[in-house]
């Protein structure tokens, strides 16, 4: 009998910058650094690449990557920050999942991500798509192999989001424990009801779709992956080895003690984390009492030999299912006691309807241009990796129905941002925090009239007074911050300080 173990860590920041220049702003919470993603880098993302403590003597005790020991994934949006920012620890990352594939059988620890962090059961068909194709195609360009696994923001989860990832390729994801339904052994009649979180996370199981296609998930350990994400830290290096080693049951045949949790985990939340996850590590495989492995390695290795049906529209941070992204549903920071969520339906509301709106337009406009519109937008990842003019009139001699001029080049760039925007405004901590007035809902609602804004002038007017009458319902707690109406027209009014002063 052998036991494996496997560390996830979702690292993520959602995308800031000002949808007009491409930077972020001064982020004054951040202080000393300019911004969040500055912060996180120096106190979370750096460190892990190359741990080290100082000893009492004063000499230091290095220790190996982290993300060559764990499994990982990063937010394509925040890789793409750390390229542009940080590209030493982008190198970093990079380089530990070639590592890691020496480490673990040709597995690389490294999985993708959906491209925005948008809540996919809740997205339209052709976004949940895209977001799991442009996941896919960034993966590959920054790591340069196909990814095995693929993360879901939140973990938000239905048939129709594991349909997209096992049709595009994807062997396996990764729920929580109170997501599984019922489970039994493939080939037997018989289920049996692991709801509220009852289920055994100590082996891959397999999800068989109404397609026909099969997926393999793993559910992690909930337990201890809470108390690492809320405290158990403090406890360093052995009490983490201690939590980990609990996880092991006697029980005849292999079996894998995983957890996952928040990267940021790891020297953010918790100062001194990283040391913390590769001082655990490095008791854990010296005692000899398990075997390091990530989840493509291990599905290698034990492939699944029981079926699992899952707890359809349901997330790892709300629980209610998916209303912390659509409803009152109580699920909050705690921040404000009194405040109240309603304006998340009026909002996710709008921008449906604004979504739908300029999906219409894309369509009809893009026909003039595309041999096929929307698989000129999925395939428009690329341009987005790579925004040089060489790029761009490669991609139009693939994916446009005639020549194009110049005029037109210019109508297709607009139109294919306008989409970009319109699936970035779906960012999920937009709905994630305790008011619209918070910089998350401001930061997609300036997405939002971006997208407008690269909307064609004949169709921007009555498409922005719709979205603007459906804002009025959005109301904060904050009376300053008035409506929903108000912060976008703060957030557009950027656009207009900008051109005022030449930018």
């Amino acid at each position: 009998m052998t036991r494996y173990l496997c560390v996830h860590g979702h690292f993520y920041q959602p995308p800031r910058e000002n949808p007009w220049t491409g930077e972020i702003g001064i982020e004054k919470t951040a202080a000393p650094f300019h911004n969040w993603n500055e912060r996180i880098t120096e106190e979370c993302y750096r460190p892990n690449a190359a741990p080290v403590v100082r000893l009492p003597d004063g000499s230091e005790r290095r220790f190996p990557s982290n993300y060559a020991r764990m499994s990982f994934n990063f937010g394509p949006t925040l890789l793409a920050w750390l390229d542009r920012r940080a590209a030493d620890v982008s190198r970093e990352i990079r380089r530990a999942d070639r590592e890691s594939r020496d480490r673990f059988g040709g597995h690389g620890s490294a999985i993708a991500q959906a491209y925005n962090h948008m809540i996919l059961p809740l997205a339209s068909p052709r976004d949940r798509w895209t977001q799991v194709y442009w996941g896919i195609r960034d993966f590959e360009h920054r790591f340069g192999r196909s990814p095995e696994g693929l993360w879901l923001p939140e973990t938000a989860v239905d048939l129709a989001t594991l349909e997209v990832l096992a049709g595009q390729g994807i062997r396996f994801t990764i729920l929580a424990p109170e997501q599984a339904a019922r489970v039994r052994a493939i080939g037997e009649p018989e289920w049996t009801d692991v709801s509220g979180a009852r289920i055994d996370p100590r082996r891959a199981y397999e999800a068989r779709l109404p397609s026909g296609r099969r997926i393999a998930i793993f559910f992690y350990d909930g337990g201890a992956s809470h108390a690492i994400a809320f405290g158990a830290l403090a406890e360093g290096g052995e009490g983490f080895a201690r939590r980990l080693a609990s996880l092991a049951a006697d029980v005849p045949g292999d079996q894998l003690l995983h957890v996952a949790t928040d990267g940021e985990t790891y020297g953010h939340h918790h100062r001194g984390g990283e040391i913390a996850l590769a001082e655990g590590l490095d008791e854990l495989v010296r005692s000899g009492f398990a075997r390091l492995t990530n989840y493509g390695e291990f599905l290698s290795l034990h492939p699944p030999a029981f079926e699992v049906e899952i707890v359809e529209n349901t997330a790892w941070s709300c629980a209610h299912g998916l209303g912390r992204w659509r409803d009152d549903c109580t699920c909050r920071t705690g921040l404000h006691p009194g405040w109240v969520q309603v304006w998340r339906g009026p909002l996710r509301d709008a921008l449906d309807r604004l979504r739908d709106d300029l999906a219409a337009v894309f369509e009809d406009r893009g026909a003039r241009i595309f041999s096929d519109p929307w698989a000129a937008r999925d395939a428009s990842i690329a341009v987005v990796l790579d925004p040089s003019t060489d790029a761009f009139d490669d991609f139009l001699s693939r994916h446009a129905a005639a020549p194009v001029d110049a005029s037109l080049g210019r109508d297709a760039g607009r139109l294919l941002e306008m989409q970009r925007h319109a699936m970035l405004m779906y960012t999920s901590c937009g709905w994630f925090f305790d008011d619209p007035g918070g910089l998350e809902t401001t930061q997609i609602l300036r997405y939002a009239a971006r997208a407008i804004e690269l909307c064609p002038d004949d169709a921007r007017g009555p498409i922005e007074a719709e979205f603007l009458r459906r804002l009025d319902g959005v109301a904060s707690n904050d009376p300053e911050a008035g409506s929903g109406r108000r912060i976008y027209e703060s957030s557009a009014g950027e656009r207009r300080d900008l051109a005022a002063a030449g930018g």
